[in-house]
């Protein structure tokens, strides 16, 4: 495989768009945001056809620019997606990927007092400005949303939010089943914070002050601020950790604002909102580090429970770890671009 850039079937369109609302957000992030939108083959050519479109998220860290990325032996996910459509086999898509980092790392795609209303900018901007400028089948029937890790959490929960935007979504390895996904990282982080008299703002301003990553706890440290700012801030913005910074163990207010968005335990509140989806694809590795294998199953399990007709859900567990999975997004989006269509 040669390690350089290939040339699209398709085209990828390079743009930004300027959000208001995320204008004056609280941690002063940027409110001109790369949007590229991916166009398959022929778009050009027929001007009267309109197509479905596939909105693509990231995990947490993640932001637009490192789609382009390329890792040794593997295409990036815009070659990988392009090469979907490019026989024609499969029908064409839109697809859009969208950038929600923040000087956190990441934004889970809520609308939140500590980092922005994302969410909101994803639904109320982002799908219209989309709509707008590109021959789309502006329907939910016609619209899904996919992505991995926390990417894989925001493709659960938005068409739970919003089931008049999205009517599909796949997820790989989405955060989920959160006792055992989250609270193993509650004790390694009260004993990384003790170098900091158990502030986790003191380790913030430490990282930020050296290159990133360079100390034993950083991504753990990182990633339970992170999505406490999403997840239990303050009114104020600030971040209120689930645990007890001295002990580890869960304090029940904040921590339960977390339990709140775990998907499985979301699935019997928006019953009705999941029951009208037309396509689900959930899958994980099975030895993610993260036990979100498990949380992929008791997922499918809670949409078995509501009544969620089987051929409806794709479901799969596979070799591999919580890394390096980028190979199954491809077949997730041929999956949905199939059921898009008809």
């Amino acid at each position: 495989m040669l390690p350089w850039d290939a040339e699209l079937a398709g085209r990828l369109d390079r743009n930004t768009i300027d959000s208001t609302l995320l204008r004056d957000n609280p941690l002063g992030d940027p409110h001109e945001r790369p949007l590229w939108v991916y166009v398959p083959p022929g778009y050009a050519d027929s001007p009267e056809a309109r197509y479905p479109t596939v909105y693509v998220i990231q995990g947490y860290t993640g932001h637009v620019s490192m789609w382009a990325n390329r890792t040794p032996f593997r295409q990036p996910f815009l070659e990988t997606a392009d090469a979907v459509f490019a026989d024609g086999r499969v029908p064409g898509c839109i697809v859009v990927y969208v950038d929600a980092w923040t000087t956190y790392g990441g934004s889970q795609f809520v609308d939140s007092p500590g980092t922005g209303r994302y969410h909101s900018y994803l639904c109320e901007e982002i799908v219209p400005w989309v709509d707008e400028r590109y021959r789309t089948i502006p329907d939910r029937e016609s619209r899904a949303i996919a992505g991995k890790s926390s990417g894989g959490f925001g493709a659960m929960i938005t068409p739970m939010l919003r089931p008049d935007l999205f009517g599909a979504l796949a997820t790989h390895a989405g955060d989920t089943l959160y006792e055992l996904s989250y609270i193993p990282d509650f004790g390694k982080a009260a004993r990384a914070l003790r170098e900091y008299d158990h502030d986790i703002m003191r380790w913030w301003a430490d990282f930020r002050s050296r290159p990133a990553f360079t100390r034993q706890h950083d991504v753990t440290l990182l990633n339970l601020l992170g999505v406490s700012a999403c997840f239990s801030a303050r009114q104020d913005g600030t971040p209120e950790l689930p645990f007890d910074p001295v002990s580890g163990a869960p304090r029940p207010e904040p921590w339960q604002r977390w339990l709140d968005w775990d998907p499985v335990r979301m699935v019997p509140r928006y019953a009705e909102a999941l029951r009208s989806l037309r396509a689900v694809w959930i899958d994980s590795g099975t030895w993610d580090e993260h036990y979100l294998d498990l949380g992929a199953e008791a997922f499918r399990a809670g949409l078995t429970t509501i009544g969620m007709p089987a051929d409806r859900v794709y479901f799969e567990l596979f070799d591999a770890g919580h890394a390096g999975i980028d190979y199954r997004y491809p077949l997730s989006l041929a999956w949905l671009a199939e059921r898009l269509a008809r």
